[in-house]
């Protein structure tokens, strides 16, 4: 007996679930491994302090950082747990927009299978920063753009419920990080470009638009409110970038963020059959979201990883692409091309867990492997033993010293650090004139002695007081990261400025 259409796609679906779940658990279990990532402390500190908007991004993460520790407890896979929920989902619609675009269940699995298990992915399922929300966004806007596609038979009404849900996604993009707004100029684009237009005479998108907004709307008060401090903060961040080389090699580094290396055929397949094969017509609005994307990432002189989000939809475009190709060979090609296909994948996901998942020991061969090609598990090294070495710091001062003394910290992770892991060691707040950490103020009342940490002796020479080296910090297993650069902890007396006047200029971006 045959199987009705509409129950095959209900298995396909489930199949989908089914690796999604693998996927999340398969982070959980893996989360705990090291430590938190200095841009985690951050991120962590801000959860503690929540509000609708910070110097570096939107509110949704230390959101989403808040209530997963809420609800499942103050650990480091319950910090992660929305950034391995995020990357399922993310795999989960990739699968999906290969339905859209007429894939069978076999490209559906293997298009989901390719994402969830690329580089970008893997490494934003396991770390929570704003690119794992940010990743699951644009995957949603590209398969909502599908919907609304399929739906385009000239009847305005139709798939109206799509533009709503397309805003929504725009919007907690714009919450999630500001480099949704590139999404937006590419879709709008894609609706500019292919007969979705016609649409545009409707009410409809125009109250996705809307929606979109009032989604937005709390972090744009508080951008105005704040002066728009992103602009000043995203201007710093881009002079440096560019001043130590990380926007360069934007084009060719696409080669490496969409997918792994191995399958990047697949992706360049999909965009040119989405570009300009016949039968896939219907469709092209992914490729001109993609590359109007691209475009304008290049002319902003964005970093290479800032695309990669664009990637799934084109991947999923590749395997269909592929599917479509392998049936028109003779049955036994087809065979081999399947068994071929099937190789090339199972080596990329090999390669991918190694590199991207933490798992190897530290200081192992799989761990120097991945360091060689990223230094995420590096900056997660260390943190406690930092803490702890100023703590000793700390309690050797005389006890009624103690109770005008701060710990500056010069970098985020350094203040993320000591307030995550001080209390216990009976540390007081940490002070930073670094990004949303500046306007926590010094303390009341003001400190007379003053703990810096992520200082040298050149840059500690202008500072108006007499400060002394009390330490150096030890990173374990000799593993080199951003403060194995700067070990010095110092000790400064005898502060010769008022922290009112001088507070104000001590605002940094990073």
């Amino acid at each position: 007996m045959p199987i009705a259409p509409g129950a095959s796609q209900r298995r396909t679906t489930l199949l989908l679930l089914a690796l999604a779940l693998a996927l999340l658990l398969l982070h959980l279990l893996a989360n705990g491994q090291y430590g938190f990532h200095r841009d985690e402390l951050a991120v962590l500190d801000d959860a503690r302090h929540l509000a609708w908007g910070y110097v570096a991004y939107p509110p949704l993460v230390p959101f989403l950082a808040h209530v997963s520790m809420q609800l499942f407890g103050d650990s480091l896979t319950a910090f992660r747990a929305p950034s391995a929920l995020a990357q399922a989902l993310a795999m989960l619609f990739t699968g999906l927009i290969a339905r859209e675009l007429g894939g069978r269940r076999a490209a559906q699995l293997v298009a989901a299978i390719a994402v969830g298990c690329g580089p970008f992915a893997m490494l934003a399922g396991s770390m929570l920063q704003y690119t794992s929300p940010d990743y699951l966004w644009w995957v949603m806007a590209a398969w909502l753009l599908l919907k609304l596609a399929n739906a385009d038979d000239g009847d305005p009404s139709r798939g109206r419920y799509w533009w709503l849900a397309l805003g929504l996604v725009i919007g907690l993009g714009m919450m999630t990080r500001y480099t949704m707004l590139f999404c937006a100029a590419g879709i709008a684009v894609a609706i500019l470009a292919t007969p979705l237009r016609r649409r545009l005479a409707s009410p409809w998108p125009w109250l996705g638009v809307l929606v979109s907004l009032l989604v937005f709307a709390p972090n744009a008060w508080w951008q105005w409110q704040h002066d728009f401090i992103y602009l000043d903060f995203v201007q710093h961040i881009h002079a440096r970038d560019v001043r130590i080389g990380r926007t360069g090699g934007f084009l060719s580094g696409q080669l490496l963020v969409g997918t792994s290396p191995l399958l990047a055929p697949l992706w360049l397949a999909g965009l040119a059959w989405l570009a300009f094969a016949g039968a896939a017509k219907r469709w092209r609005a992914l490729a001109w979201l993609y590359l109007a994307a691209l475009l304008l990432f290049r002319v902003a002189g964005a970093r290479d990883y800032y695309l990669a989000p664009a990637y799934p939809m084109l991947v999923a475009a590749g395997v269909v692409a592929l599917e479509r190709g392998i049936a028109r060979l003779r049955p036994r090609t087809a065979t081999l091309a399947r068994g071929a296909a099937a190789l090339v994948l199972l080596a990329a996901v090999a390669t991918t867990g190694l590199i991207g998942l933490p798992l190897a020991p530290i200081g192992s061969h799989g761990w120097r492997i991945s360091r060689q090609f990223h230094d995420n598990f590096a900056e997660q090294v260390g943190w406690p033993e930092l803490v702890a070495q100023v703590a000793a710091v700390y309690r050797a001062l005389p006890p009624e010293e103690r109770a005008r003394t701060a710990i500056y910290a010069n970098n985020y992770g350094e203040a993320g650090a000591v307030n995550r892991y001080g209390p216990r060691l009976g540390l007081p707040t940490a002070i930073s004139g670094i990004n949303s950490y500046w306007a926590r103020g010094y303390g009341n009342p003001p400190p007379t002695t003053v703990i810096v940490l992520g200082d040298d002796a050149e840059g500690i020479r202008d500072t108006p007081a007499t400060c002394t080296l009390a330490a150096r910090v030890r990173i374990p297993h000799g593993v080199e990261n951003e403060e194995s650069g700067h070990p010095d902890i110092y000790v400064c007396r005898d502060l010769r400025f008022d922290w009112a006047k001088a507070w104000p200029k001590m605002r940094s971006f990073g």
